[in-house]
């Protein structure tokens, strides 16, 4: 069984048991992690394309260790003109173990709620805060003529 998996942005072709090296996790090492945006599960004959993804599959993993990976060099010339620059990079990664592979029936990883905005009160509104754009569209509302040539002081005053 394998699945392809997104991982930090990249795709990843992965089974269990299988070492993978990713870019770098923000997560402790020892950690176990999961990823729920499975793009393909494959069992045999059995092919499970997401559309995106996949509803309630998941792929739960290990974090072994943070590490550098190989330097890469950069050369850059320009014949002829004395221009030469030379740069190094060690991209920073983690090691991660696939544990499970879960077709079906996983709980989706806790996300950060949005905060939902209280409606605005037109009585108890601080009008400075506002945008021009904003008050244009309170000036709208309440039926004032010629708000689209208003400063922003002239419709704080007409919205008073």
């Amino acid at each position: 069984m394998y699945a392809i998996v997104e991982i930090a942005g990249q795709q990843f072709k992965v089974e269990k048991d299988q070492k993978v090296f990713v870019n770098r996790l923000a997560t402790e090492e020892g950690d176990a992690v999961s990823f729920d945006n499975v793009l393909l599960l494959s069992d045999g004959d059995n092919v499970t394309v997401g559309a995106p993804a996949i509803n309630g599959a998941q792929v739960g993993a290990k974090v072994l260790k943070h590490l550098k990976g190989d330097k890469v060099i950069v050369f850059k010339k320009k014949r002829r003109k004395g221009y030469r620059v030379k740069n190094g990079h060690r991209q920073a990664l983690t090691e991660i173990v696939i544990e499970s592979i879960v077709a079906s029936g996983a709980k989706p990883a806790a996300k950060a709620e949005k905060k939902v905005e209280a409606p605005k009160a037109d009585a108890s509104q601080d009008l400075s805060a506002l945008t021009v754009a904003e008050l244009r569209e309170l000036a709208k509302a309440k039926d004032i003529s010629g708000f689209s040539t208003m400063k922003k002081a002239e419709l704080i005053a007409a919205l008073s």
